[in-house]
């Protein structure tokens, strides 16, 4: 916004008559309708009809003035009460005309200034005046208003997209992005207010149009018929006043019409319009060269006007002389060297470094080597930033979190197809595509097998291969599932982040969480709060998002933790109460038809490990021997793979009190493992158990 625009928005709200602005406007509009209905006196109609030509004026002033369209946003609902307002003027001037033959000083200064004493001359030009308005201006920016409201909603996507782009890359923060989204859809309801607004002033063109014939037709009748006027006398005198007053009404009109134009067709400018003439039209030396010859050798041409075109081609190339060779003003070299001597004396201080700067770590970045930039860069088609947006979006409605921005970075260290995922600065996943090639991977129904490089699928280190575009059609009829190399890494992203969840949540994150349920859900936040602090409720979030429970519902999932809470205040116990109360939600993905297949712990073995039970500062663990966790650890590989080869889930099934401490005793050799207690199975559900887990064969 330009300073002056700025200043003058700061004095008005400074300003003691303008505190309350909202009573003043409705007080205006109420006086307009009251204008159209109680009889006005000249000099009050004199005052006011000046007011209309000094509020065009300024309207027209201001969008020319205005950087940004945005600036003045207000326009299109004012430009209905002005256009109101003009309309009430043309009914009070009609009546003072009709019923006196006379409308004030305004209308007949006009009315005499312009038909000077020839009613045919001014009749002529006020038409010219209307079909001006209503032919060119009017209907032109009625036409690019519909235009710029369509492109602009048209192109409101795309927009979008490009702010989630430039968040996601790291180049904006959540604050700025917030205002463009803003500004964007603002920009939009804009242009689209502008389509309807612009109507109003082609109806406003055709009503004044009215209106004249109207008063020029019922002044001459009624001067003839009931004011005793020769008809010559009649004619003329009506005619200066209708001509006046479709003056004095129309040329407030032209301007405003003008300004809807000039509003709607600056849709690329970055500065407001003076600046923008004066620089473009200056910044070719050339083009104002050969406009300068030109008009010269129309000087010298027989018959034309030699004087007049010999000036205006000399000014010119005397302009386009300066540009060319760079006749700068004193003002100008001062300055140069002002800003030079700037320069030096800033490149003579010695920078600050800021130590600060080398403490900030990122909570999610992703490092790849310079062969997969065009996977990122959108000039070579890359889609990688639109798929991360996705990606947020899905793990928000997934798991009922924010993911943070995922900040994206060229690593020259790494080899070229090479990429690094890492969370708070430390590595959780690396991988390497084939650029130009395609994942191949057999689901287990491939009808024939087709050659590639054999690979690895890096989010779950499944076996696949590496084709050729030429073989993705072969392949897909083969069976097998084909993915393109932006969605291998995508995938991947999306399985650290539900890997690796828990540690991504933050308190920060947290209390913007709770903030949006207070929206909604108030008391549950409020009867929490006191019971337990955030880093509290984050702790308990944070192992219900390590065993992939999502945390979406988070007003029922508050309600139980302050449940909870009002028992004990130990993390552990009131993370186990949460899990009874999401039980549904616990089993839903493992059952099959109302079967749920299990592994069972053996009754000696739940019976040591209930005994080996021991409360610590950190919760419930286990405490045996090593030799008997080794049996456990190795008995469980065993029974994992037989159960992951048939293409199942392994589910332990325990009681409730072990259910914490043997997740954790197992959670670092086998993580994704789903271990439920008998609490959280749902009523109704068969109980299949597949295997045994015993410290013995």
């Amino acid at each position: 916004m330009p300073p002056s625009l700025q200043a003058t928005k700061d004095f008005i709200r400074s300003n003691p008559f303008t505190k309350h602005r909202d009573a003043l406007v409705i007080f205006g509009i109420v006086c307009i309708v009251l204008l159209m209905i109680v009889p006005t006196p000249k000099s009050v109609l004199d005052i006011l009809l000046t007011f209309m030509i000094g509020i065009a004026l300024l309207i027209l002033m201001t969008s020319m003035v205005i950087d940004n369209v945005l600036d003045f946003s207000v326009y299109p609902g004012m430009l209905l009460v002005v256009t109101l307002f003009r309309l009430a003027l043309n009914i009070a001037s009609t009546r003072l005309i009709l019923s006196e033959g006379d409308a004030g000083q305004v209308i007949a200064a006009f009315g005499n200034y312009v038909t000077a004493g020839n009613i045919i001359v001014g009749t002529i030009m006020f038409l010219i005046l209307v079909i001006i308005q209503f032919v060119v201006i009017t209907k032109g920016a009625t036409r690019i208003a519909e235009v710029a409201a369509r492109f602009t909603l048209d192109a409101m996507p795309q927009k979008q997209m490009a702010v989630d782009a430039d968040l996601n890359a790291g180049h904006i923060t959540e604050q700025e992005a917030f205002q463009r989204r803003s500004d964007i859809q603002r920009e939009a309801d804009f242009y689209g207010a502008m389509d309807g607004a612009s109507k109003f002033v082609r109806g406003d063109a055709i009503a004044g149009l009215i209106i004249t014939g109207i008063n020029m037709i019922g002044g001459i009748i009624l001067g003839v018929a009931m004011q005793d006027m020769e008809i010559a006398e009649a004619l003329e005198t009506f005619t200066k006043l209708t001509i006046g007053d479709g003056l004095v009404s129309q040329i407030p009109a032209l301007m405003i019409s003008t300004s809807s134009g000039i509003i709607v067709t600056r849709a690329a400018s970055k500065s407001n319009l003076g600046s923008e003439l004066i620089s473009q039209f200056s910044q070719s030396a050339k083009a104002l060269a050969i406009t300068s010859f030109v008009m010269i050798l129309l000087g010298i041409v027989p018959g034309m006007p030699t004087i007049p075109f010999l000036v205006m081609g000399s000014l010119i190339g005397f302009t386009s002389y300066r540009m060319a060779f760079g006749v700068k003003s004193k003002q100008e070299k001062e300055d140069e060297e002002k800003a030079k001597k700037a320069a030096e004396e800033a490149a003579a201080m010695p920078k600050e470094e800021k130590i600060e700067d080398y403490l900030l770590v990122d909570q999610m970045e992703l490092e790849i080597g310079y062969g997969l930039i065009p996977l990122v860069d959108v000039n070579q088609g890359g889609d990688l930033l639109e798929r991360i947006t996705m990606l947020r979006r899905q793990m928000a409605g997934e798991l009922g979190m924010i993911v943070p921005p995922i900040r994206i970075r060229d690593n020259i260290q790494l080899s070229p197809n090479e990429y690094l995922i890492k969370i708070k600065g430390n590595e959780v996943g690396r991988g390497e595509l084939m650029m130009g090639s395609y994942l191949a991977m057999n689901p287990g129904n491939v009808s024939q097998r087709i050659p590639g490089i054999k690979t690895k699928e890096p989010a779950f280190n499944l076996d696949a291969l590496w084709i050729t575009e030429s073989q993705k059609e072969a392949a897909e009829l083969a069976g097998y599932t084909v993915v393109e190399l932006p969605a291998v890494l995508a995938t991947h992203l999306t399985e650290i982040i539900r890997r690796h969840a828990s540690e991504i949540l933050m308190r920060q994150d947290v209390k913007a969480l709770l903030e949006n349920v207070k929206k909604n859900s108030p008391a549950v936040v409020e009867e929490l709060g006191p019971m337990l602090s955030t880093g509290e409720i984050q702790q308990i979030l944070s192992m219900l998002l390590q065993e992939r429970i999502s945390i979406r519902d988070l007003a029922s999932i508050l309600e139980l933790m302050a449940n909870a809470a009002k028992i004990s205040k130990d993390t552990v116990f009131i993370n186990e109460q949460v899990r009874l109360g999401l039980t549904r939600q616990i089993c839903k993905p493992f059952v099959n038809n109302g079967q749920m297949s299990v592994i069972a712990l053996a009754p000696d073995l739940e019976q040591m490990l209930e005994a080996s039970l021991q409360s610590t500062n950190r919760g419930p663990r286990l405490v045996i021997r090593p030799d008997l966790v080794g049996r456990i650890l190795e008995r469980m590989d065993t029974i994992q793979t037989k159960i992951q080869a048939l293409g199942e889930q392994p589910i332990i099934v325990c009681s409730p009190n072990i259910r914490y401490p043997l997740k954790k005793l197992l959670e670092s050799n086998f993580p994704n493992l789903v271990i439920l207690s008998y609490s959280e199975i749902v009523t109704g559900i068969n109980i299949t158990v597949a295997e045994t887990l015993s410290t013995h064969d």
